[in-house]
């Protein structure tokens, strides 16, 4: 058995292009700026920069009650969500039944009917001044903030619905159950959503728990960013010249796609991890930083250093053997090496803690240039929306996504890098916070996007 050796280590992720040591972190944001401006323009970029049709409000209104619909994985629910007179977001009898198409086939009709009847009975408590509805599915946005659904993932049998409009089919099916509504139905993804929900949940003074303002200041814009399975954010931008709009007023939320940045610090191994997924020639960022890649991805790299000899171990054919490792598991096994559990852990004997370390190394390297990734990303999208320095208004970036808050190291690590980059040649304020019912609360800060 080989020694653990930290010199060889960092110097076999060199040769094969993963350590984080070469990236250079200024030159990366600049980086995604370009692609940023080039996807704004219309021209050719990896980042779609995709606009949402919708205007984060500056302030939320007190009093206000909202219908949020949240429609993604396995469950629709369905609230009333009431602001209050700190603007703070309450959410009033949910109601959550299985999406529809999870249960088995679906027409486009009986689709709609089964949300309009999670909605009529809340509806009819209340006076509401709009519908949010959070759709986690891909989705062309309109300019009417309506959205026509491209595609369901396989575990929602309802094919009769794609290419329809989702708000259209929902305000048709509530006025063929007898319940006219003619408010706005206000469509957004998730990443929106998780934007729209900071804006209810973080201060403009970048305080959680909200505060008094009696300086009548508005607060610095909001981010959205996720780190979950997926990878993305969404920004409010002034300026989108592919669709001629123009407007530092009311800027409109854009949904960036950073998970498809082009990135140009990939090595060899992540070409070769890469041609194995179902989407090869794509989204590069995200397989580098998200829950959906990072196990894989870390196992294809541990194979390669047993054929380097790099590991060794007695059960190292088992591991080459392995044609799959979830994320999760490897999470599991950073945070408890010494367990011995798990298909990773347990391949290691009390003997064997020399191997163990060096697993646990080149794990915490693919997991730093990961949150360097992320954490370039962010400070790009801060740079772009900050254009004052004001310590008391920071720009407030909303996060949401396991991946972020319990992948071990991973937080610390974006969070620590963020601040670099952001703070290197003159404060420039933020804060970063994780929002809870991101995907109801930012549905009913959108509810009132649109009059």
């Amino acid at each position: 058995m080989n020694k653990f050796n930290a010199d060889e280590l960092t110097d076999f992720a060199r040769y094969y292009g993963f350590h984080y040591a070469g990236i250079n972190p200024h030159a990366l944001v600049k980086e995604i700026l370009v692609e940023i401006e080039r996807g704004l323009e219309g021209k050719n970029s990896s980042l779609a920069m995709i606009p949402s049709y919708i205007t984060p409000v500056t302030h939320i209104p007190a009093g206000k009650t909202v219908l949020a619909l949240d429609a993604g994985g396995t469950n629709l629910r369905a609230s009333l969500v009431y602001f209050n007179e700190n603007g703070e977001a309450v959410a009033q009898g949910t109601r959550k039944t299985a999406m529809p198409g999870t249960g088995g086939h679906v027409n486009a009709d009986q689709f709609f009917n089964i949300i309009a009847d999670e909605a009529i009975p809340l509806l009819k408590e209340t006076k509401i001044e709009g519908i949010g509805f959070t759709f986690s599915y891909p989705m062309e946005i309109t300019s009417d903030a309506d959205g026509i659904l491209l595609a369901f993932s396989k575990e929602v049998d309802a094919p009769d619905v794609i290419g329809k409009s989702i708000g259209k089919g929902l305000r048709d099916a509530l006025a063929g159950k007898g319940f006219k509504y003619d408010g706005p139905i206000v469509l957004l993804n998730d990443t929106v959503a998780t934007l729209l929900s900071g804006l209810a949940t973080i201060s403009p003074d970048g305080e959680i728990t909200r505060t008094r303002n009696d300086f009548g200041v508005d607060g610095g814009p909001v981010i959205g960013f996720i780190l979950g399975t997926g990878f993305n954010t969404a920004y409010p931008e002034a300026i989108i010249k592919k669709i001629n709009f123009n407007s530092h007023a009311s800027p409109q939320i854009v949904v960036c796609e950073t998970g498809n940045f082009n990135v140009r610090y990939r090595g060899q191994l992540d070409v070769e991890y890469d041609n194995t997924t179902k989407n090869p020639g794509g989204y590069f960022l995200e397989k580098a930083a998200a829950g959906a890649y990072l196990g894989p991805l870390t196992l294809h790299i541990l194979k390669q250093a047993i054929k380097d000899k790099i590991i060794q171990f007695k059960k190292s054919d088992e591991l080459l053997a392995m044609s799959h490792l979830e994320t999760r598991y490897l999470n599991e096994f950073t945070h408890a090496p010494l367990s011995a559990q798990g298909p990773l852990g347990s391949l290691f004997t009390a003997k064997e803690s020399e191997a163990l370390a060096a697993v646990q190394y080149l794990t915490s390297i693919v997991t730093e240039r990961g949150a360097l990734f992320s954490a370039a990303v962010v400070a790009a999208t801060v740079t772009r929306i900050s254009h004052s320095y004001e310590p008391f208004s920071p720009v407030r970036i909303a996060v949401e996504g396991t991946t972020y808050m319990i992948y071990k190291g991973m937080r610390r690590a974006i969070e620590s890098h963020l601040h670099q980059m952001l703070y290197m040649n003159k404060p420039r304020p933020y804060v970063i916070s994780p929002v809870e019912q991101a995907s109801l609360f930012g549905a009913a800060v959108a509810a009132l996007s649109k009059k």
